[in-house]
């Protein structure tokens, strides 16, 4: 039962990261806009390369959140499975 605890334990802080991160990058959507509507297009662009990264980040955390999901489960029907005594 302490693996799962664990793994569970580790998906509750990559689920805090996959939420701040989108969190982010909604922020830094929202200056992109105002930025365009300025007309400052040197900004524009450095911000537009850190959006890109944000996701690139996001996706690769969405990624490993996938793997532990999968890890989660199968270490949970581990624990349901009668003993083979």
């Amino acid at each position: 039962m302490a693996v799962f605890e664990e793994l569970v334990g580790r998906q509750m802080k990559i689920m805090d990261k996959l939420l701040a991160l989108q969190s982010d990058i909604e922020r830094c959507q929202e200056f992109e806009k105002t930025l365009t509507a300025l007309g400052e297009m040197e900004e524009l662009e450095a911000l537009q390369k850190e959006i890109a990264c944000k996701k690139r980040e996001l996706d690769e955390i969405q990624e490993l959140f996938q793997k532990q999901t999968k890890q989660v489960i199968m270490t949970f029907q581990k624990l349901e499975e009668p003993s083979s005594l």
